[in-house]
């Protein structure tokens, strides 16, 4: 290239990095306000706070290993109140916490246990909506702040076999149908709240109000976590260990009152019944294995192992007149946000009190599912992205036996057909470029501030489109995380 050629180059890729600045600033606040809507009500005082290692980061990244290379995942909140879409009576429960939105007493509450009868559940139709959108994994509710048990618990029999006329047990046969089908099985569980136990105090929230039951059992300084935790979460946590085959992660919410020792007593036991079952950190006190953000992407990720989980519309149960769905764009785009940042993705349905996932639910999951089938490789088993901030997308990475594969995820398609790849210069040697979509061979040259790919006119996909640059010497960069505290 001639000097004159060179400065129009030049100027052509200033111009190119301003429109695509602007776009992107565009992007990241549509992002931001869908995924960070407040702080979520965790119900543990340590939410935030770096997790305490009880065992080796070895020993702990070897039981991630599988979660960490599936990345996405189906968050599942059933219940009770999904019976009549979270009303009651004609009355607006608001959300999955409609039995304490609106104070109904023990007594009544169980009454909907007598009609919770969801004849249209499969499991392997629900297993097989998750499979088809490139999920790795389950996690279902088994007992949410209810207290009102989703499997058969001989312990307690106010269960969904005891006391529904449905006389199933979901948990038995979703763990099966996700055995059948490849997926991992996990089981959530509300540790510190439950409505239906009379020892199960909170702690006094921000907007004043305690997150128990105070309507049925009024005198928090008589509540007892400790016979809770002893005549329920321990006996139910075995059961849930025991009872059904490899569960792969114990997903509990709410820690609230829990003390350390309970919190590592927890830990020990499901250890010894199945050492490779994973826990999140709502086990509470800082422990577990990896942190949690509810509804919000960090923006610079977490050093620690983390997931994100999020619902589909506004409601993390099936909630009545709830429409406002995300779209299948924001979902893909979050899903790449997260795998860019080192994350998991953990998707929330709501299935109707007649056992179906709704259908805008299940049309949104299968065009995420589209995506995935052509660039799902870009998503599972990479690490998070070792470039600085990206204008027109992200990034992901996977280490191979020859160097090291970089997926460039563009959400804004470059108008002039080049792709500016800040910090890859030659000496990290790209070996190749190319379209996953097509495998179109992509040509490139490099300039001072990195690596200019040259791209077709429009991209295969307009949710984004993925470029795999193969390189054969290490990436000698700044990490992401130092580039974006310097403004790069």
């Amino acid at each position: 290239m001639g000097p004159a050629d060179h400065s129009h180059g030049q100027l052509n890729m200033i111009l190119s990095r301003l429109l695509t600045s602007i776009a992107a600033a565009s992007l990241a606040g549509a992002l931001q306000a869908q995924t960070n809507p407040g702080a979520a009500d965790t119900g543990d005082s340590h939410d935030g706070q770096k997790l305490v290692n009880v065992e080796s980061p070895d020993a702990i990244a070897k039981r991630l290993q599988w979660w960490s290379d599936a990345r996405f995942g189906m968050f599942i909140h059933w219940g009770l109140y999904a019976q009549d879409g979270c009303f009651w009576k004609g009355q607006d429960g608001k959300t999955e916490h409609m039995m304490r939105h609106l104070q109904i007493p023990i007594a009544e509450y169980e009454k909907i246990a007598a009609e919770f009868n969801p004849v249209k559940f499969s499991a392997d139709e629900w297993v097989r909506i998750a499979k088809d959108a490139g999920m790795g994994y389950m996690i279902l509710t088994s007992k949410h702040h209810d207290g009102f048990a989703m499997f058969d618990s001989p312990g307690n029999d106010y269960n969904i076999v005891k006391r529904a006329p449905f006389k199933r047990d979901p948990v038995r046969e979703l763990a099966e149908a996700c055995r059948k089908h490849g997926l991992k099985f996990g089981v959530y569980y509300s540790l510190g709240r439950d409505w239906h136990d009379p020892d199960v105090p909170t702690s006094v929230k921000a907007d004043g109000n305690r997150r128990s039951n105070t309507w049925d059992y009024p005198d928090e300084d008589k509540k007892d976590f400790s016979k809770y935790f002893e005549r329920k979460v321990k006996p139910q946590v075995r059961e849930l260990l025991t009872q059904y085959g490899p569960i792969a992660v114990m997903w509990f919410d709410t820690p609230e009152k829990i003390s350390r020792a309970q919190s590592q007593e927890l830990l020990d036991l499901i250890h010894r019944l199945q050492p490779d079952c994973i826990v999140n950190a709502r086990v509470g006190n800082r422990l577990g294995d990896y942190a949690v953000q509810e509804q919000n992407i960090p923006a610079g990720g977490d050093p620690q192992p983390w997931e994100t989980c999020l619902t589909l519309n506004g409601h993390w149960g099936y909630k009545k007149g709830d429409e406002n769905w995300k779209p299948a764009e924001t979902l893909v785009r979050n899903l790449i946000d997260i795998a860019s940042k080192g994350g998991n993705f953990l998707l929330n349905v709501g299935p109707t009190g007649q056992g179906l996932i709704p259908a805008p639910s299940v049309e949104r999951l299968k065009e995420v599912g589209a995506w995935m089938k052509v660039n799902g490789e870009a998503i599972r088993g990479t690490a998070a992205s070792p470039l600085a901030k990206l204008d027109w997308g992200r990034c992901t990475k996977k280490a191979t036996a020859d160097g090291l594969l970089l997926y460039l995820h563009v959400f804004d398609w470059p108008k002039d057909g080049k792709l500016v790849v800040p910090g890859i210069k030659m000496e990290n040697k790209l070996d190749s470029a190319i379209l996953l979509a097509t495998g179109q061979p992509l040509g490139s040259l490099s300039d001072g501030d990195g690596t200019v790919i040259s791209v077709p006119a429009t991209g295969p996909d307009k949710i984004s489109s993925t470029i795999v640059l193969h390189l054969t010497k290490p990436l000698r960069l700044a990490p992401a995380s130092e580039a974006r505290k310097a403004g790069l």
